[in-house]
């Protein structure tokens, strides 16, 4: 089971009834935070998910309105007892952005192992079967935009195994996708593993006008959540100035790529009713829905 939190949903400036955006994902005890503005652990501790189980923290960017959160949020992290190493995974800039935000946090009872992305498109594996990707957006500095996958294992068929006469002793290496010698003799996954099966697929996108190369990297997630800091197709020109998206650009990016869900979030402080905009969005694509501050959603394989 895979549970997403919409952390916050608000664009620059934190306000009384919406927090500064991020998403927070959870799998088999482990989560993975995405974007640490001012505010966030409070949003986090509103939620009751816990801190400890944090193993990664991502970045889009290094605007404040999305890291300015750290420092206090890794010192809640070590008050609950964490002493396992902690990944951070960002943009180029990455060291230099957590040496001084890391100044006046300076006895973190952990250790920050640093990943920069230093390619338009990289994958991280944080542990067996969990992906993360990431991909360059359009931003006023450097940003990247997230997918987070979990691949699901095809079953394994002992039937086809016995029927092949493959050692039992060989089954394990094998259904973990091993190619494996035995007596001059070539075993392959393919021999004992039955059809490929669809896994899951979560993707988080602020902070960027609405590129091409988008649609191939959000293509049929299960979740897309992407920014729509304006509501009004009248805002162009600023979406424009400033690299940001309308909510009607995040409808037709969620339609090209055949997400099966859009969630809209990173709203400007001056848009104080979204709702006003949605239906003009829904038009585009159908299954949107506003972000709300720790919104949650439960996934689970077919």
């Amino acid at each position: 089971m895979i549970k997403v939190a919409l952390i916050g949903c608000g664009g620059m400036m934190p306000l009384p009834n919406r927090y500064l955006t991020s998403m927070l994902f959870s799998y088999n005890g482990k989560m993975v935070l995405v974007d640490c503005g001012e505010g966030t652990q409070v949003s986090l501790k509103l939620l009751k998910w816990g801190f400890k189980a944090i193993e990664v923290i991502c970045f889009t960017h290094y605007h404040a309105d999305h890291i300015a959160g750290l420092p206090g949020l890794l010192l809640t992290i070590g008050n609950s007892g964490r002493t396992a190493p902690l990944t951070i995974i960002g943009p180029k800039g990455l060291l230099d952005v957590i040496r001084g935000l890391t100044i006046i946090c300076p006895n973190i009872p952990f250790e920050l192992r640093l990943m920069e992305i230093y390619e338009k498109e990289q994958v991280f594996e944080i542990m067996e079967d969990f992906y993360i990707y990431t991909i360059d957006v359009e931003h006023t500095i450097p940003c990247v935009a997230y997918t987070i996958e979990i691949k699901r294992r095809r079953k394994f068929n002992p039937d086809k195994a016995r029927k092949q006469n493959i050692p039992m002793f060989l089954w394990n290496r094998l259904h973990k996708g091993e190619e494996v010698v035995f007596e001059d003799k070539v075993f392959t996954p393919n021999m004992v593993l039955g059809e490929k099966r669809k896994g899951i697929k979560i993707s988080y996108c602020t902070d960027t006008r609405p590129i091409e190369c988008l649609v191939d990297f959000v293509k049929e997630a299960d979740l897309f959540i992407c920014e729509g800091m304006y509501g009004e197709d009248e805002s162009i020109d600023k979406a424009m100035a400033n690299k940001h998206m309308l909510f009607s650009e995040a409808a037709l990016l969620a339609k090209k790529a055949n997400v099966k869900e859009l969630w809209l979030t990173h709203y400007s402080p001056a848009l104080k009713e979204p709702a006003i905009f949605l239906e003009r969005s829904r038009n585009i694509f159908k299954n949107t829905l506003l972000g709300e501050d720790r919104m949650i959603k439960t996934l689970n394989f077919k």
